[in-house]
Parts: structure tokens; sequence; C-alpha cells
């Protein structure tokens, strides 16, 4: 029984182990490229993790689809029709629970089909992979550690002086929000700070209250800015 499990898939054609392999850890590569090219690219308001990870998966799950269906009409028909009737029938709000119902689907119709082989390799690769990119975190963004809100009552042509102190805390600061009114003196401002030591950001707060022109000076942790 275990020999007839692992000697190969007795579809249309026995397997080959090594273009299967291969196929489906290239498309596990080709997964990532993409998957990095959306993290750095990105600029929405919505940053997602889990879509980053069905990036990841989704060229493997594919992968494995094209070696059940193997050019077998029927298989494909079958394939389009079970598809179907989870697209409408249920109304998943996570990509990575999509994910998961696709790639269950298409090991069930690798083993359906005979293709032992494929259900198996594709069943281990996929958990692996799911395995690594839930223990590494992969698609978290974390750009800024400190968002500081203040006041500032001098003139623009003086906030080098507030930007050297800046500069002195942090590896980037981003000026996110800048907010002046008729009759009112001066401007809120709002950054965006990646800190240098994000341990000393007291010494941060306690230098911008005793810079001249600055006041009401607040500040909170920067959010992730994945969905989970």
């Amino acid at each position: 029984m275990l020999d007839r499990l692992l000697q190969g898939d007795y579809g249309s054609a026995p397997t080959n182990w090594p273009v299967v392999v291969l196929g489906l850890l290239l498309a596990f590569a080709c997964g990532h490229v993409i998957a990095w090219v959306y993290m750095f690219t990105h600029s929405g308001l919505s940053y997602s993790r889990s879509f980053v990870n069905a990036l990841v998966l989704m060229p493997v799950i594919v992968s494995l689809v094209m070696m059940v269906l193997s050019n077998n009409l029927v298989t494909a028909f079958g394939m389009m029709a079970v598809f179907a009737i989870v697209r409408f029938r249920n109304i998943l709000r996570d990509t990575l629970d999509t994910t998961y119902i696709l790639i269950s689907l298409v090991i069930g119709m690798a083993a359906g089909t005979q293709k032992y082989s494929s259900a198996i390799l594709g069943c281990v690769v996929g958990a692996l992979a799911m395995l690594y990119l839930w223990y590494t975190s992969f698609g978290s963004r974390h750009r800024y550690d400190l968002i500081v809100n203040l006041h500032w009552a001098r003139t623009p042509a003086e906030m080098p002086d507030l930007n050297r102190v800046l500069t002195r805390h942090t590896y980037k600061a981003h000026l996110a929000t800048q907010r002046t009114h008729e009759g009112y003196e001066g401007s809120d401002l709002s950054y965006r700070l990646l800190l240098r030591n994000p341990r000393r950001s007291d010494e941060l707060i306690i230098e911008l209250k005793q810079t001249q022109g600055v006041s009401r000076v607040t500040s909170m942790q920067a959010e992730e800015e994945s969905e989970i």
C-alpha cells in the first residue's frame, strides 16, 4: 500500500518527481518575488499581510492545479464546478482563508484523480509554506516607530531648527500633515518618525519641548501598517 502511494501517480501518466518538485518550488519562489514587489510598491490606505501571504501561496496552488489537470478536459470541468460552488455558496472575507479552501480542493482533486504523489507533495509543500509564512510573519511592514504632534509658533523659514532636533534622534522623519488657519499663529505639525533608538523616545520628547517655538507636544506609538 505504501509503495502505491510513493511510486507515483496513476492518472494519465506516471509522475516525474523532479519536474513536480521543480514546478512547485519555482512557483513558490516566483510568488515571493511578486509579494516583495507588492510590499515595496504598496501605497494605499489599507495594507493586508494576509493578501501578501496569499500572493506567495497562489502560484504554488495553481501549479498543483495544472499538474492535476494534465490536459484532462473532464477534470477541468469538474474543477470549475467545485470552484463555482465555493464562490457562490460561501463568502470568505479573508484572502488567506480563500487560499486554504483552494489548496484543500486541489489536494482533494489530486487524490480523487489517483494522483497520489501530487496530493502528498502538494500537501507537504503547501503546509510548509503556510507554516513558514506564519512563523516568519512574512508580509509585515513597520515603517515608523513614533507619531509626534506639535505646534510650531515660529515662521516656516525657521523650521530647520526643528528639523535638526528630529535628525539627531531619527533615521527618517516624515511630515504627514501641516495645518494652518487664517488668523491663527503658527502651524500644527504631525510627524511620523523612525527612531535611531526607540527606547530613548522620551529624550526626543523632552528636547522638543525645550525647543523655542514648540508647544503642545503629544506622541503615540506608531501601529504596524498591516492588517492581520
